[in-house]
């Protein structure tokens, strides 16, 4: 195996996308994965609305307007757009986030844990005080 340089990881395009069929709104819908900036900002803000809050809203339009991409590959939806989004169909919006969640390695206790390490590096109680 090739040992890789700065330049060949900085340069790799490694982004990856998938077709999602919705039925729910007729079609099917080009997704792709998050950024490690992007991932954490999503965890991060999840974690910070569950500690304040105890609720997030509009996580999976929100998730899903970063991620659905056009033919180019640029995002379709803007952050404005968000809540409109939130208006259609959860059973379709939840199909579009898991795929994301799959495309950028995000398990299913990926935010749970994002909330606790939230909690300690913000000097919450942890388990061994």
């Amino acid at each position: 195996m090739t040992l890789l340089s700065k330049s060949d990881i900085l340069g790799a395009d490694d982004l990856p996308t998938r077709d999602v069929e919705v039925p729910e709104w007729g079609g099917t819908v080009r997704v792709r994965g998050l950024t490690g900036q992007g991932r954490d900002a999503f965890e991060m803000k999840m974690a910070a609305s569950r500690k304040n809050l105890g609720a997030v809203d509009d996580v999976r339009a929100s998730l899903a307007a970063k991620c659905i991409v056009g033919e180019d590959g640029e995002r379709m939806f803007t952050d404005k757009e968000v809540v409109q989004l939130g208006r259609k169909s959860g059973a379709a919006l939840d199909r579009v986030y898991g795929a994301i969640r799959e495309l950028s390695g995000m398990d299913e206790g990926a935010a749970e844990e994002a909330v606790e390490d939230f909690g300690e590096a913000a000097g919450g109680d942890s388990p061994s005080d």
